[in-house]
């Protein structure tokens, strides 16, 4: 007799055996606490040491008390950097033996950083893993790095950290089915049975931009867009995905839905290693799109990292938009993206080391400024509780309330909307708003690399420097200037929601001038920082 479908599928679910649920002992390691941006530690680390990835896992899960955690939903995702399909691999495995019910995976493992805040919003889930180091660089001696964002869609609040890390410190084992196996590169739904679990655990890879661009459909007006990208007078446009995560969504959102020519897109296919190159869109090393933006031939660049939560903007002829000033013409121009047109405008927020210029914006639009610490979770208590609309920070991140995390293509989808809308070009909108609002000058030195006890040592002795009371009333002499301290402080942040204290982010104000070199020179003699870490320079300077 010939077997029903229903019949079919019951008798091959008999057929499979459970798989095991294995518990592996292990021992803490003591480097586990996680910073502003997850863990990151060199691809080696992760790959060479025995159960360090392992450890990770179990403390981030069991971070999440259990109750919640039994028969939930979770997201993960990859910047597609070396090391992530194996990593995503232990993923699956350790999420099941822990009770998660159901893990969504972007197709063959890929998410942007922001489509991951989308889709935990989108379906409520409880969190999500996102696999990247950012803009470090990739490949086997490279970087790797694991971030979980929470519920609302952004970064792990300190509170969390500090829990992932208290487990981390006492960890004794890891539950693990290491017989389990999921194909990433198939879409659809694939179900497990495991051992002494009633439900099957479920695994579905979804279209890594699909429920991201629909988000973005809602936002934008795309046909105005479009016909800025198409028309008779069409923007000419170059972006660089910098060979990460952002290559499908820039070939399918800003080619395929708004109608660039296919060639706008560059170095837009993942690659393990990010092409040999650091994927850090700024001056130093999105190199290609400067040089390409320098020939004149197209009115509008951008650059995105490995995750597509920073982006770089460039205008005609290689005019830079440093990212304070792209945040505050973002935020003087909002009128131009119907969201913001719809829900209002309920204010702004940027990091303490982003310059003033989103100040004087929220000031003209009558709307509160929040100055936070650096660390984009800051910024996620304010949008959630309704004060801020638009936020971003001094390393080329930008966003809004739409979601949870910086967003990188957001922000370049507003800069056209403000173009298609203004009819002008990069340079004239940014020189127009220094006319209407001042200008204020921003500069990022930035020293990779340092040896940790020396940079722990070189700040403590600078914030010695700065508290002392005789500090604010020195001077220094460079060229024929004097230049008097008018402000030094060790930032303190009190955070208006939940009244939490972040302390300990050293800052120092002296009076601005109109070129920036002579307050370097300043900070450097300050510091000490070449003599004492044996630099010639920083990395980059932004």
């Amino acid at each position: 007799m010939k077997k029903t479908k229903l019949e079919d599928f019951c008798s091959r679910r008999m057929e499979t055996s459970p798989i095991p649920v294995v518990t592996v002992q292990t021992a803490p390691f003591d480097d586990q606490r996680p910073g502003t941006n997850g863990l990151r530690r060199k691809t080696a680390v992760f790959e060479g040491k025995k159960n360090y990835l392992q450890n990770y896992i179990q403390s981030v899960l069991s971070s999440i008390d259990l109750r919640d955690r039994q028969g939930c939903t979770m997201v993960v995702g990859s910047d597609g950097r070396y090391f992530s399909p194996a990593a995503t691999e232990v993923i699956v495995q350790m999420a099941a033996a822990n009770g998660i019910g159901r893990l969504v995976i972007g197709h063959n493992g890929l998410l942007s950083t922001p489509a991951v805040s989308c889709i935990i919003r989108k379906i409520k889930a409880i969190g999500g893993i996102i696999l990247t180091a950012s803009h470090n660089p990739g490949g086997p001696a490279g970087d790797f790095g694991i971030k979980f964002n929470v519920a609302n869609g952004g970064p792990s609040s300190d509170t969390v950290m500090e829990r992932i890390y208290h487990v981390s410190r006492k960890l004794e084992e890891y539950a693990i089915c290491p017989d389990l196996r999921v194909d990433l590169s198939r879409l659809g739904r694939q179900e497990f049975d495991l051992e002494n679990k009633f439900k099957p655990f479920r695994v579905e890879i979804v279209d890594s931009v699909e429920v991201y661009l629909q988000l973005l459909r809602n936002i934008f007006d795309f046909s105005a867009i479009k016909s800025l990208l198409t028309g008779p007078d069409q923007l000419k446009i170059h972006i660089d995905a910098m060979n990460g995560v952002m290559g499908p969504y820039v070939r399918r959102i800003l080619c395929d839905e708004l109608g660039a020519p296919a060639n706008s897109a560059v170095n837009s296919v993942p690659l393990e290693d990010f092409g040999g190159q650091p994927p850090e869109p700024n001056l130093t090393y999105a190199t290609s799109l400067v040089d390409a933006m320098k020939g004149g031939d197209f009115g509008f660049g951008a650059a995105f990292d490995a995750d597509g939560d920073r982006y770089m903007i460039l205008g005609e002829n290689g005019f830079f938009v440093n990212p304070a000033d792209s945040l505050a013409v973002m935020a003087a121009n909002l009128s131009t993206v119907p969201y913001f047109r719809q829900l209002g405008v309920k204010g702004f927020a940027r990091s303490m080391a982003t310059s003033t210029a989103l100040d004087r914006v929220a000031k003209a639009m009558k709307l509160a400024l929040y100055e936070t610490p650096t660390g984009w979770r800051y910024f996620g208590n304010l949008m959630d509780s309704g004060r801020c609309s638009l936020c971003g920070e001094e390393s080329f991140g930008t966003g809004s309330d739409h979601i949870r995390e910086k967003d990188g293509l957001w922000s370049v989808l507003v800069w056209l909307s403000i173009i298609a809308a203004r009819k002008q070009g990069v340079e004239q909108i940014v020189r127009e708003h220094w006319a209407k609002f001042g200008r204020n000058y921003f500069c990022r030195f930035d020293y990779e690399g340092l040896d940790p006890r020396a940079a722990f040592y070189l700040m403590r002795d600078l914030e010695s420097v700065i508290s002392d009371k005789a500090f604010t009333s020195q001077k220094f002499a460079v060229g024929d200037h004097i230049y008097s301290v008018e402000r030094a402080d060790n930032f303190e942040y009190i955070d208006p929601v939940d009244g939490t204290v972040a302390r300990n982010q050293v800052m120092m104000c002296s009076s601005l001038q109109v070129v920036l070199g002579p307050l370097i020179a300043i900070a450097l003699k300050i510091s000490n920082v070449h003599e004492r870490t044996g630099r010639r320079g920083p990395n980059v300077i932004t």
